[in-house]
This record gives C-alpha cells, structure tokens and sequence, in this order.
C-alpha cells in the first residue's frame, strides 16, 4: 500500500490500470475501500484508476492542525503526476470534486457527483435536530464531548460500535428501512469502514478543517465538465435535495435516481454504480 506526502501529510492510496485517469474520493462514514468494485473493474476496462483515503481516514496519516480536503486532493494529483482526470465522489467526497472543478476546472474531465454534499450549503435546522437526537441516543453527551474534545482517558469500543451504527442507520440505511433490508455482506463492510472513522476522529490530535474560499454554492453555473449526478431515493431528503441542487445548477448535468438505495450506493448497489460510470466515463480513448 503506497503513500504519498502532501501538504503536511501521508496519504495512503490505490493506482492500478492504464488510461484516462479516475480518482476516487470517497465519503465521511468510510474511506477508500467503498470503491471497491469500481476501482477493480474500471481499471479493468481502460482506465487507470486512483483510490485514496482522506487525512485522518483509512491507512491515511492522522489529519492534524489547520488542511483543506480539496487542496489535498489537487496535491495528491500533482504528487501523481495526473494533470487531469475524471473524478468520481460520495457525500463530501462529491463536493471536494465540485470544489476542485471550480479551483482548477483544466484539471477536470468530468464529474461524478454520487449522493454528494456541496460546500457552502447549510443544512436544515431539523436534518441537525434528527442527527443530535440520534447521536446522543447512541453516546451519553458528556462522553462523547470527552472524545471530540480528545480528553478521554481511553476510548470504550462499544461507543464506537454505538456511533457508527447510529450514523450508518440514519445515513446509510435511511429513515424508512431497517439495517435487516440491507445485503448482511453490506451492512458489516459499512460497519468496518465506519468503525474506524469514529477510532482516527476521537483518537487523534485535534484538527480544522478549511472549506473552499467562496464554496461552490452560488459558483455551480461556473462548471463546464460534463457532470453526473447519482442520487439515492432512500437516503435522507436533505441529501436528496442537494442532488437537486447540483443537478439543477450544473449547466448539462444528468441524475440519475436509484430505488431503495441510501447513502452509499457504491457498496450498496456496486454493479449499478460501475455501469452508470463505465455508461458515463465513456469508451477510454487517450491516456490523461
């Protein structure tokens, strides 16, 4: 598993197969391994294809001070030697796409927007209502401002059990199916990534991040790279409607919408979500 150091830290990725370059950037419940599917056949068909987990994610070093996700995502590509690529993002993994179309739009070949989050939105008082309320259901609120404040003495794991079921069931499942309606093999490869979002987050050193300075909202008229959006029909509606937003503000964007599938439809639909990018990639035929 290689790294490569960029702006202060250690980014584990994948590289594999030859081609047009796509990066996938993966979601905040997870880390690289939910492109598992699409990383191994899109490399398969002509492409070559990145994957790679965010600082403070995965096999990633421990994100720490002041770091912007997109700025590492156009330091991974310079570091990759990648002057242009399609890239491909789930929830906030999406909206780093968007905001480096916007930052270096000569970088971006295309989009791939999949149940994806939009920097500058600001989500609804009752969408933050719901998330608290399930939160502190899942951890006493005490302790868990000991984790995010990184003053526990140690981390019980039954809380991270608790958290990361508590994030998956609202994000993952949806507010209208039951973990039980998700494939078994689906919801433990969730749990595992998520797991381990909630062990970095609360057992490393403290951390800001920094969003793009103006962030896309508003700027979605500005984006010329042909643009796909995937949204998923059981997710929240709050994610639902920032769908909406980007397919609706991106000049020519398509969406696509998927039944019964919630946040992460490329563990939860993998064939699915391979064929709508292998449809949207296009036949490969240049390397860049």
């Amino acid at each position: 598993m290689p790294k490569v150091h960029v702006n202060g830290a250690d980014l584990a990725y994948d590289d594999a197969g030859y081609g047009p370059v796509v990066i996938l950037v993966h979601g905040a419940l997870g880390d690289r391994r939910m492109w598992d599917h699409q990383f191994t056949a899109l490399a398969a068909t002509g492409y070559r294809v990145v994957r790679y987990d965010w600082r403070g994610y995965g096999e990633s070093g421990d994100a720490a001070g002041e770091f912007a996700h997109h700025a590492d995502l156009l330091a991974l590509m310079d570091a990759l030697g990648i002057e242009r690529a399609a890239l491909a993002g789930n929830s906030y993994g999406g909206a780093y796409a968007v905001d480096v179309a916007l930052a270096a739009p000569e970088r971006v070949r295309s989009l791939a927007l999949i149940a994806s989050g939009l920097s500058g939105h600001e989500w609804p008082a009752a969408m933050l209502e719901l998330a608290r309320d399930r939160i502190l259901a899942a951890v006493p609120a005490e302790r868990l401002q000991r984790y995010r404040d990184r003053t526990a003495e140690q981390i019980d794991p039954a809380d991270v059990d608790a958290m990361a079921e508590a994030q998956l069931r609202l994000m993952a499942v949806g507010p209208d199916r039951e973990p039980s309606d998700l494939d078994p093999c689906v919801w433990e490869q969730a749990m595992r990534m998520c797991r381990l979002v909630f062990e970095r987050e609360w057992g490393g050193p403290a951390s800001t991040e920094l969003g793009a300075r103006p962030p896309a909202k508003g700027r979605l008229h500005e984006i010329a790279a042909p643009t796909l959006v995937v949204n998923g029909l059981a997710d929240l509606s709050y994610v639902q409607e920032v769908s909406g937003l980007l397919s609706e503000g991106i000049p020519g964007a398509k969406r696509v919408d998927l039944d019964d599938t919630g946040h992460l439809p490329s563990i939860e639909r993998p064939a699915e979500v391979t064929a709508l990018l292998t449809e949207f990639l296009g036949k490969p035929t240049q390397a860049g």
